[in-house]
């Protein structure tokens, strides 16, 4: 049993990590809505950040294997094609979509709805077989539709087509998230580390989206005051910056969801992710002056307590797995098989926390 301090130390340390994440989850998201209510081009500011991303993994990469004095991975191009590109196209469709929806909702919708992305994770999940089927996915399934529709239900401040982009999103979120574990579980491509994978992403990710920015937004970027037909330095200095600023904070949201992870484990992210969704709607209501109804906030209750009910079983099912692998009788036949997979683990605790899981586990949140 640990001794006091050291508890004390521990619950600083997690709760530190997830003010962290919870700095830069929350702030990117009112940072789009606040930029977006007077920069119109969410396409061209999806690129900047694409392109921020890309130079921050790039030094950051640098600077661990100049620190580690070990190379870090590069995958060939038949390899990078193949493997990365529909996880690419599927994220940047899933972000794009996302800032474009900020043009037309307000951050208590957008927050809503986005969370509907369990319901698409879980099914792309079953369809690749990353997750068991189980009759209480039925019950999950239930409260997070019944939740979304209880709090889209006569909202004074419902927009149709913010509402079906932000929804479109959370579909190809769940494409995105499951492509994504499927490329983080392959060892022999060594994307385990969450900045070579973005290192790897954002140049697909640009390529892909470059094409739609030209056709929805091309003539008017170049047209624009802010930025190409500037006449002041001042103002192009102003959009650069905020839109740097974006940038900034996407990186650091990837960075602190693998930091909190790899410090305590993936059930505290996702507890994490639940109470953020809470802080935010209450930041809306109360900065924003986004309006809710009785109804919004019963249906919001109800989503989470679908998505709750979603981890706690994830966590469930993942302990018995891992108790299930320990107490496995040895035989003749199976001891040569098992014996490699379990001699690390009756002596020592998991190595990422209270919950390590099975599998590289990857967040919505």
């Amino acid at each position: 049993m640990a001794c006091p301090v050291q508890f004390l130390c521990k619950t600083v340390r997690n709760v530190g990590l997830v003010l962290f994440y919870y700095v830069f989850s929350i702030g990117i998201t009112f940072y789009n809505k606040w930029l977006m209510e007077g920069f119109h081009y969410p396409l061209f500011m999806t690129l900047v950040h694409l392109t921020m991303i890309f130079l921050l993994s790039t030094m950051t990469r640098h600077l661990v294997a100049r620190w580690t004095g070990k190379p870090r991975v590069v995958l060939s191009w038949r390899v990078y094609l193949v493997k990365v590109a529909p996880t690419a196209l599927a994220t940047v469709l899933d972000i794009g979509l996302s800032n474009w929806s900020f043009l037309f909702i307000t951050i208590s919708l957008y927050t809503m709805t986005k969370s509907s992305a369990v319901l698409f994770i879980l099914f792309f999940s079953l369809v690749f077989k990353l997750e068991e089927p189980n009759p209480y996915l039925v019950v999950v399934v239930v409260l997070i539709s019944s939740g979304l529709f209880m709090f889209t239900f006569e909202s004074t401040q419902f927009n149709m087509e913010g509402f079906l982009m932000v929804l479109l999103a959370a579909f190809i979120g769940g494409i995105r998230w499951t492509l994504t574990q499927i490329l983080m579980q392959k060892a022999e491509l060594g994307l385990q580390n969450p900045v070579d994978t973005m290192y790897h992403l954002q140049p697909l990710m640009f390529l892909c989206l470059f094409p739609l920015f030209l056709f929805n937004e091309g003539l008017g970027v170049s047209s624009s005051e802010k930025l190409f037909r500037v006449e002041h330095l001042p103002p192009l200095l102003y959009s650069l910056l905020t839109l740097s600023l974006g940038g900034a904070l996407a990186f650091g949201l990837g960075f602190s969801e693998f930091l909190l992870v790899s410090r305590t484990s993936s059930l505290t992210l996702s507890i994490a992710g639940i109470f953020k969704e809470v802080c935010t709607l209450l930041l809306a209501a109360g900065f924003m002056g986004d309006r809710m109804s009785a109804v919004n906030w019963l249906g919001f209750a109800v989503c989470l307590s679908g998505i709750s009910l979603h981890v706690g079983l994830k966590t469930y099912y993942s302990r018995s797995k891992l108790a299930y692998l320990k107490t496995w009788p040895l035989t003749s036949k199976s001891s040569e098989l098992e014996l490699p997979l379990l001699r690390a683990d009756e002596d020592e605790d998991p190595p990422r926390g209270e919950d390590s899981d099975c599998g590289q586990e990857i967040s919505l949140h």
